[in-house]
């Protein structure tokens, strides 16, 4: 669809970021989205959850526990859909078990902004052009079990951002940068207990630690990435041959610094001197450093930086590996995003081949751009199979 609606999802952005003083934004924020549909199911959960096709963007170190020899996974989320259609989020995801103890994964994310039309004001009669900005990040990941209980993976991405448009005096050139990823995953026997078998799960992942963007050669016009910790927990309650129900938590940090108060000099006025210089201070803050601040420079103390940590709980009944309801609730604080709702989810296996739905009940009064839409995630898994105790 052809339209004139960048102004439209920049003011949606901005009006996210104006209902909250100190929110932490980020460049290229695609990659804090859930690409695929289980995980949304849950409420963007899927550190700690058990593995499968999409690990590579919630923990690659669970695929040393896999199951399958190889699995690829294709998912697709429109977004924004209450303001444009051709507005979309895309992954492709491969991973192949080399032996019992290892395996490699990669996996290709696209952020496309669809078609956007750009008419001069001065010239009406000049020629339509059509720009396409997107996004993209390439990403691969090697896991090892260090144990029979425990792995760890490091992966790195490298991250393209194509939002510039050329004119007669702009560079149009693509920004782009590096990242890395460190996770590690637990995954315990099967236990048994009075009335059922369980298993306890837990894995963390700390993700996108890189350079900053820049979209021109100006230092102080870098963005941070979206580098962030998550942490989880999980337990399988093994009914039975047939029926299974696993429950989890997961909380997760950006490793951003948060903006400072303006009021350089608490007189309650702030000036536009002071503004430019918050603006140059927080800019000049390199990322590695960004990450240690993260923890601690919260202009409102240690109770704000509990409001800079987002949670979720979820839970997936499966029946005989076959068929799975999902549903949870995430929350983020209303100073800092106020992001909250609720998600279901459903899956079906049959043979090699699996599909997954999910849906979103936004709870808070700040509009969610993935509100009333549906997204859909196809795996197929192959090969050979492995024991898992």
């Amino acid at each position: 669809m052809k339209k004139t609606t960048l102004i439209l999802i920049c003011l949606f952005i901005v009006s996210l970021a104006k209902a909250q003083e100190r929110t932490i934004t980020t460049a290229v924020p695609f990659l804090l989205v859930a690409a695929d549909a289980r995980a949304a199911g849950m409420a963007d959960q899927g550190v700690a959850t058990s593995v499968d096709a999409f690990s590579q963007q919630w923990n690659p170190a669970k695929f040393a526990f896999s199951e399958d020899k190889q699995g690829f996974s294709v998912s697709y989320t429109p977004y924004l859909t209450d303001l444009v259609n051709d507005v979309s989020l895309g992954q492709l995801t491969y991973f192949n078990k080399v032996n019992d103890r290892s395996a490699f994964a990669a996996s290709f994310r696209y952020f496309g902004f669809g078609d956007i039309e750009l008419r001069s004001t001065d010239s009406p009669d000049e020629a339509v052009n059509i720009v396409s900005p997107n996004e993209l990040a390439l990403d691969g990941s090697y896991s090892l079990k260090l144990s029979e209980k425990f792995s760890m993976a490091v992966a790195g991405r490298y991250i393209r951002s194509n939002l510039k448009i050329a004119s007669a005096d702009v560079d149009a050139s693509a920004a782009s940068s590096f990242a890395v990823d460190i996770a590690g995953f637990y995954q315990s026997e099967e236990i048994a207990y009075n009335d059922f078998n369980g298993r306890w799960r837990g894995g963390f992942n700390i993700q996108n630690l890189g350079p900053k963007i820049k979209y021109d050669s100006d230092e102080l016009n870098a963005n941070f990435l979206p580098a962030n910790l998550k942490v989880g927990g999980g337990f399988d309650f093994i009914l039975d041959d047939y029926n299974k129900l696993a429950v989890g938590v997961e909380f997760s940090k950006l490793l951003v610094p948060t903006p400072q108060n303006p009021d350089l000099n608490g007189d309650g006025v702030v000036t536009p001197e002071e503004r430019n210089q918050n603006n140059e201070d927080y800019r000049s803050i390199s990322w590695v450093s960004g990450v240690f601040k993260s923890f601690g420079d919260a202009p409102g103390g240690f109770s704000e930086e509990l409001k800079e940590i987002t949670y979720s709980i979820g839970a997936e009944y499966m029946y005989q590996d076959s068929f799975a309801f999902r549903l949870g609730y995430f929350h983020e604080s209303p100073e800092k995003g106020a992001r909250k709702f609720f998600s279901l989810g459903a899956g079906f296996k049959y043979n090699v081949v699996k599909v997954d739905v999910s849906y979103l009940f936004s709870t808070s009064n700040v509009k969610n751009p993935l509100e009333n839409t549906l997204r859909f995630s196809l795996t197929f898994n192959f090969g050979d199979k492995y024991e898992v105790y």
